[in-house]
């Protein structure tokens, strides 16, 4: 078997390790070995469990063992053939980080934001995406915010192959050319390297003379298969090589994986289709394709990697419950075994996806997503409004729950916190934030758009543009107009930097600002951002407590001022209904509560063994899914249409949510003997203040 020579090098304390090390394996009587058995065809849809590789998931730059080591925004990856790690580790760092096969983190190339070429720590990147090698073992990196594509020798010499450090089109020699947020890269066998030219909607490509051409792609953003001067792209980040040498492009905009033939011309692989008979991918960013052409696509609004056969049945291979779920998926590599090596960007992390081993329970496979002691945005308890230093309303909060306006008043959880304002009203950055995402703005013209900078979103506003629709900062948004002049949508390229104070819009017709903290599916309560001038000093009230049977029916039998319980009874649901508010806030405001337990008291008000203390069953300190609503709601919860004058919580506390997840429960009245009890609740909000008002439920157990 023959393989080629890696170079290890040492860079100041950190080590540049940029191959394998390759050797001829000779038989006894001189003879080579024969040639290693092909590799087994890929099985479909198999059981696969999330293992923790490198992060504390804590957002920062430190080197050393893998437990220990910070990432910031952990983006491209590649993997040689020793199982060295190769990650574009962007956000503030702008370094090229390795993980070695013993798990231990040491930086490869780049010490600060910048656009410098040379030797290791000399060099600098500006938000680097996706990464690919050669034959000869260089490493290519998409170096995003520098609009340029650099590659670092074996050596551990950075160098620019193409792009000039401005944003533009333009084909020629690779000093000469320029693109617009590169993204993703791939080599073919014979040097060409392919480009995602991200924001300019095309596939260029790098030959091997440094000349720089279009591949596919017309420049305007759209979703068009055919000759490469007519197809359209959107947004596409990832690509890879098949092994017949076919390019495959995730085109994330458009939910699809698309395919580019030598001569430009462009198919889109037909997918069997998911829920409500739409795509099944939904924000694909990272690619990876084995051996016999299936593909691994990571999808960073699933929070998960899916596996699609060429035939274009598909499969969850992992993000479909809350332990195995990632904050942001975004690079992918293929092991030899089969397995995949994954970086999650807000997660800070690095992760295995491998078959699941049925004795291992999924929390002891590691952690995801970020992790508690991730620090919160500097943001100094500014508003998002003017005046930034002083209050404003707070009319909704994390968790609440909230109806579809069609009937539906259980449908889905409020997110982040509601801050009134008047329509067109500028949106300012509450803190200094850096874009990563690709495609960070969303809903243009309708009453949900918003736009994500690192771990803050705002919502309902007109993105990057005035009251009166007109963009307002075009170096930062970027307009994107239709064949008739029209604006059709802002643009928000990755590694777009935003300092405390800038305008990020205006407020569209919602009338107030959705701030949410934190990525999708590990969001926080807004809340902690402590912000100035807010002020809690009003108890939450509570105004009803009941028991429901298993058909969902309150029991209603009373004697003397008892609710009769028969211990015979299956199991019940314990259901509280209360609602907060905040100082200055209108009296029919009306806001959810963050915390709800109970306690048993026996007849004398004595706390029952195992209630000394409430029961504190629900918590909002993350933001649970959406399709827990009716677990933690009961009917009649919510309101139906937005504007309703009265809101109703009413929370299961028998039910359990906490740190974004959620568990059902019953209790049982055969748990205690024949006898009178109180059933007492226990409402807190953010603040601390202890619920008032109907508090205790009398019982009587027969």
């Amino acid at each position: 078997m023959s393989r080629k020579p890696w170079i290890l090098l040492a860079v100041g304390v950190t080590a540049l390790a940029l191959a394998a090390t390759f050797v001829f394996e000779p038989k006894p009587g001189g003879l080579l070995a024969p040639k290693p058995a092909p590799p087994p065809p890929t099985p479909f849809d198999w059981s696969s469990q999330v293992e923790w590789i490198a992060g504390d998931g804590v957002r920062g730059l430190r080197n050393g063992a893998k437990a220990q080591a910070r990432f910031d925004d952990p983006y491209g990856l590649v993997r040689t053939g020793n199982g060295t790690l190769y990650i574009a580790d962007a956000g503030d760092n702008n370094r090229i980080r390795m993980v070695g096969a013993d798990g231990r983190v040491a930086t490869v190339a780049g010490s600060k934001e910048g656009f410098v070429d040379g030797s290791g720590l000399s060099a600098a990147f500006d938000t680097p995406s996706g990464l690919a090698l050669d034959g000869d073992g260089n490493l290519y990196v998409a170096d995003t915010g520098n609009h340029a594509i650099r590659k670092i020798s074996r050596q551990g010499v950075v160098s620019t192959l193409a792009g000039d450090g401005t944003p533009g089109y333009r084909d020629g020699p690779g000093a000469q050319a320029r693109f617009d947020g590169p993204m993703g890269v791939a080599v073919s066998r014979r040097g060409r390297v392919f480009v995602a030219d991200t924001y300019n909607d095309r596939i260029r490509v790098i030959e091997p003379d440094g000349t720089v051409s279009t591949l596919a792609g017309n420049g305007r953003p759209g979703f068009a298969d055919g000759a490469a001067a007519i197809a359209q792209f959107d947004t596409p980040t990832a690509l890879a090589l098949d092994a017949r040498g076919l390019l495959w492009v995730a085109d994330t905009r458009n939910k699809a994986l698309r395919r580019v033939e030598p001569d430009g011309d462009v198919a889109t692989l037909a997918l069997a289709p998911g829920e409500s008979n739409r795509s099944p991918l939904v924000r694909p960013a990272a690619l990876a394709i084995t051996h016999d052409g299936w593909f691994y696509v990571a999808d960073q609004a699933l929070g998960g990697v899916l596996q699609i056969r060429p035939d274009g049945n598909w499969a969850l291979i992992s993000g479909d419950s809350q332990d195995q779920r990632l904050s942001r998926p975004a690079g992918l590599a293929l092991a030899d075994d089969g397995s995949l090596y994954v970086n999650d960007a807000n997660g800070h992390r690095v992760h295995r996806i491998a078959p699941a081993a049925p004795a291992v329970a999924p929390p002891a496979n590691g952690p995801v997503g970020p992790a508690d002691e991730d620090p919160l945005p500097d943001t100094a308890g500014r508003w998002p409004l003017k005046p930034q230093d002083g209050w404003h309303e707070v009319v909704g909060t994390l968790g609440e729950v909230r109806g579809d306006g069609n009937g539906e008043s259980r449908h889905h959880l409020h997110g982040g916190l509601d801050i009134r304002g008047d329509i067109g009203q500028q949106v300012l950055a509450i803190a200094d934030a850096k874009v990563s995402a690709p495609v960070a703005s969303w809903g243009f013209g309708n009453l949900g758009e918003g736009a994500e900078l690192g771990r803050l979103s705002y919502i309902h506003m007109r993105v990057g543009r005035t009251a009166q629709g007109e963009p307002l900062d075009t170096d930062r948004f970027q307009p994107v107009y239709g064949d008739d002049g029209t604006l059709e949508r802002m643009r928000l390229r990755r590694g777009t930097r935003f300092a405390v104070g800038d305008a990020l819009g205006t407020i569209n017709p919602m009338a107030h600002v959705h701030l949410s903290l934190g990525p999708s599916g590990f969001e926080r309560n807004a809340i902690a951002l402590n912000f100035v001038g807010y002020a809690d000093h009003v108890p939450p009230r509570l105004e009803r407590i009941e028991l429901l049977d298993a058909l969902g029916q309150p029991l209603k039998d009373k004697r003397e001022g008892r609710l009769i319980v028969p211990r015979a009874l299956s199991g019940l649901q314990l259901v509280a209904e209360g609602w907060d508010q905040v100082d200055d806030n209108l009296p029919r405001r009306r806001l959810g509560l963050y915390a709800v337990g109970y306690q048993w008291l026996d007849a004398q008000g004595k706390p029952l063994p195992g209630y000394e203390t409430p029961r504190m069953n629900i918590e909002f300190d993350r933001l649970p899914p959406d399709d827990a609503t009716q677990t933690i709601y009961a009917p009649g919860s919510g309101i139906t249409v937005h504007g309703s004058a009265v809101t109703r919580f009413r929370y299961v506390l028998s039910n359990t949510v906490r740190g974004g997840r959620v568990g059902e429960g019953l209790w049982l009245p055969s748990e205690f003997a024949a006898g009178d009890y109180t059933l007492r609740v226990v409402a807190r909000d953010y603040s601390g203040n202890e619920a008032v008002g109907r508090r205790d439920l009398a019982i009587r157990l027969q």
